[in-house]
């Protein structure tokens, strides 16, 4: 927690420190307020606190804006039962939030436990906040911005079938020098490929992965899996 309450107050992003501001807790001392309620109540798990960021599109919003709509979507979300810090980070194009939350309930102890409905709730809120200000959101976006297994993987710093076979494409692609040797060093490494539909396949997979785009030989002998 103390990492991330540091890397979101940095003086160098936040003006600073300007643009900080405590749910409550007090900017000034805001690790040593949510460390006494979790000592207070005992700390249950791993997760020890949870860092969120709200973007806004380049030239919306004003710091000024962009810090009260930021507090403003925290006292919402959380200001009921938990302890957040709210930054506002300058040092990029898009002006962006941060918010730092102490899992631990300062009411009761009951620990928030950021499941997926949490993620949509947040994103509700804040997409409700930015249209009362007349600000962009992103309108039918995937939440996962693609396929849930795969997000939930990356997540937790695993490596998904694709992200293997992307890697292997590519180490093929690296010493075969022509089509038919790309084929049979795919096939060393235990894949099957399917010319037709141009996709791959290992033994353990249910379905096929197509490679959407395919130069080998051509354009920088480069492959995209779809």
């Amino acid at each position: 927690m103390y990492a991330a309450l540091s890397y979101a107050e940095n003086d160098n992003k936040t003006d600073r420190k300007m643009y900080v501001g405590g749910i409550n807790c007090s900017k000034l001392n805001a690790y040593a307020e949510m460390i006494a309620v979790q000592r207070r109540f005992g700390i249950r798990g791993k997760v020890v606190g949870y860092h969120g960021i709200q973007s806004f599109r380049e030239g919306e919003v004003t710091s000024e804006q962009a810090f009260e709509i930021g507090k403003a979507t925290a006292r919402k979300m959380w200001g009921d039962k938990y302890q957040v810090l709210v930054t506002v980070h300058l040092n990029t194009d898009n002006l962006h939030c941060h918010f730092v939350v102490n899992p631990v309930s300062f009411k009761d102890g009951t620990k928030f436990q950021n499941k997926i409905g949490d993620h949509k709730e947040l994103r509700r809120v804040s997409d409700e906040i930015c249209r009362e200000h007349g600000l962009s959101v992103l309108e039918n976006s995937n939440f996962y911005g693609g396929n849930k297994k795969d997000y939930w993987r990356h997540k937790s710093g695993k490596k998904t079938h694709r992200d293997y076979l992307r890697e292997d494409v590519e180490y093929c692609l690296s010493f075969a020098t022509s089509p038919r040797e790309f084929d049979s060093q795919l096939y060393a490494l235990g894949y099957t490929l399917d010319h037709v539909r141009f996709s791959v396949k290992a033994k353990h997979w249910e379905r096929s992965v197509r490679l959407a785009k395919y130069w080998f030989y051509k354009r920088n002998r480069t492959s995209t899996v779809g």
